[in-house]
């Protein structure tokens, strides 16, 4: 066996030594992949927190609401569009219409069901 064939004790040893480094930089990777926070993204390992809601109704703030409460309350036509609205983190009170989120949620809210079809 000369020191060019492969199957050489030396040649053995490298490919050895590459495999072993080849297997770290993976586990590295992998670790880097698990712990990686992409904008935009879902990360479905951090709890969801729901959202509160509170809206003026007759110039009285009612609150805290959820999606379902608000849901309940657009279908009952208490609020619309135009009722003012607020969130913890917003300054201050804002229609419904300038609140993109909340927004959302009379978009979503189911129409009157009609009396005949």
């Amino acid at each position: 066996m000369s020191d060019n064939d492969f199957f050489s004790l030396d040649r053995l040893v490298e490919f050895g030594l590459g495999l072993g480094m080849a297997r770290q930089m993976i586990n590295v990777m992998n670790e880097s992949i698990k712990t990686m926070h992409i904008p935009g993204v879902d990360n479905s390992m951090q709890p969801v927190l729901s959202k509160v809601y509170y809206v003026a109704i007759d110039n009285a703030p009612v609150g805290p609401l959820n999606d379902g409460e608000m849901m309940h309350l657009i279908a009952q036509k208490k609020i619309d569009k135009n009722t003012l609205v607020w969130m913890p983190g917003m300054c201050g009170w804002k229609t419904i219409e300038s609140v993109p989120e909340v927004l959302k949620i009379v978009a979503l809210a189911p129409p009157p069901v009609p009396k005949t079809l």
